[in-house]
């Protein structure tokens, strides 16, 4: 267990400059702020190898401009406090934001290297005695692949050899020893995490009204894996499958209902059909605050898991879904068994089937209020970085060293 009050020197590596948008910015800046405001030295380090995505493009470009002006923005307007501590190191070449010199000279002292989502590579001067943990946030996908080798998953010998390079392994999988969750734990010890939300953060958006008529929201990608996903005979899928059983759900409900999808892989004509407001996603959460005033016009949040999280009963939770609880909107979202950790009822509500949401839209649409705080008190209570973190960095350090 970690020593009362020790405080650690931690580097996060996460892939915001890969993907420059406000959500994927959250769900990794929320551990840099949040361990931060824990008492640790933290910095940001990012080297995947990969062209970053730019928005305004649409594809990915082998130009990082956009990818750091985005990051020093985010760092500007949320946490100008640390605005000299983070790292990208583009195709593992050029750095901006922190000197390679200066980077190298903290991997060498390092305690914790947290390699959210596993996307970084490992520092090269990472210092011997610091504890390496690989953090899966895509449970089921990681450990089929790690299982299967799909010929069809890039470089995939290289990724499993790096995930096995870690000394820890962490999963958002919380059910991934439950007698029903299917995923294959792979001879690793896995620690169950969640994600988290720095509440501080969301402030704004918490006391902002929601407008007249504001419709319930979420943002997804309706894409699919680059081959098929087979374990033991079963294909599973990203969230295709999963909005199709619920495709008609605007039709059972008079709750307004609004998707913010990528124009890539959407079936456009369906959507219509059923009556959803169609937004584009990239659009809508091109900044960072962006994202927060998307939130900010939502009533709440309804949204789906990919197929993959629901059928192996992984447990997973929507680093999503955290930001609008946080923003006091409450949640009706599908059930991975997630409702066995955090509970389902008020503030946020778990569902299975079509009448399963239905009902739940129904509940927090005529007690709007009493389900507004709610939402929050989930967020406080299960979310919150002083209620994950320090259980996670205790879980770190029990386990004996490799």
């Amino acid at each position: 267990m970690l020593p009362p009050h020790r405080k650690l020197r931690i580097i996060v590596g996460g892939m915001v400059g890969q993907y420059p948008l406000g959500g994927v910015a959250w769900d990794y800046f929320h551990y840099l702020l949040g361990l931060h405001d824990l008492g640790h030295e933290v910095y940001y380090y990012e080297d995947t190898w990969c062209w970053p995505f730019d928005p305004a493009l649409g594809y990915a470009t082998n130009n990082p401009a956009n990818t750091v002006a985005f990051i020093q923005d985010f760092f500007q307007h949320q946490a100008p406090h640390l605005a000299n501590i983070w790292h990208y190191f583009f195709l593992h070449e050029k750095s901006f934001g922190m000197t390679r010199e200066s980077f190298d000279e903290i991997a060498k002292t390092a305690d914790v290297f947290l390699n959210v989502s596993g996307a970084c590579l490992i520092p090269e001067h990472l210092n011997p005695k610091c504890l390496k943990v690989f953090m899966d946030t895509d449970p089921g996908y990681n450990q089929f692949v790690l299982s299967e080798k799909y010929a069809w998953s890039a470089n995939v010998e290289r990724w499993c050899q790096t995930v096995a390079a870690h000394d820890r392994h962490l999963t958002y999988a919380e059910n991934i020893y439950g007698e029903d969750c299917v995923i294959p734990r792979m001879n690793l010890n896995w620690q169950p995490t969640r994600c988290v939300v720095r509440l501080p953060s969301w402030d704004t958006v918490r006391n902002t009204p929601i407008p007249a008529n504001a419709p319930f929201t979420t943002v997804m990608t309706l894409g699919y894996f680059p081959g098929p996903l087979t374990y033991k005979g079963k294909t599973y899928a990203a969230k295709l499958p999963e909005f199709l059983k619920f495709a008609d759900l605007p039709k059972r409900t008079k709750v307004p209902l609004a998707l913010a999808v990528s124009a890539e892989k959407v079936p456009p004509d369906l959507i219509r059909d059923t009556a959803w407001q169609l937004l584009d996603s990239v659009k809508m959460t091109a900044t960072t605050a962006g994202y927060n005033q998307f939130i900010a016009d939502s009533a709440g949040e309804w949204s789906i898991a990919k197929n993959v999280y629901v059928d192996t009963n992984s447990g997973w939770f929507s680093c999503r879904t955290a930001c609008y609880l946080a923003a006091g909107r409450p949640a009706v979202v599908q059930d991975t068994t997630w409702s066995r950790f955090v509970p389902s009822g008020k503030g946020i509500i778990a569902f299975r089937t079509m009448e399963e949401a239905v009902a739940g839209l129904d509940e927090v649409t005529a007690n709007p209020a009493q389900h507004r705080a709610a939402a929050y008190e989930i967020a406080r209570e299960y979310l919150a970085p002083d209620r994950v973190l320090p259980q996670m960095l205790d879980g770190i350090f029990a386990v004996p060293s490799k």
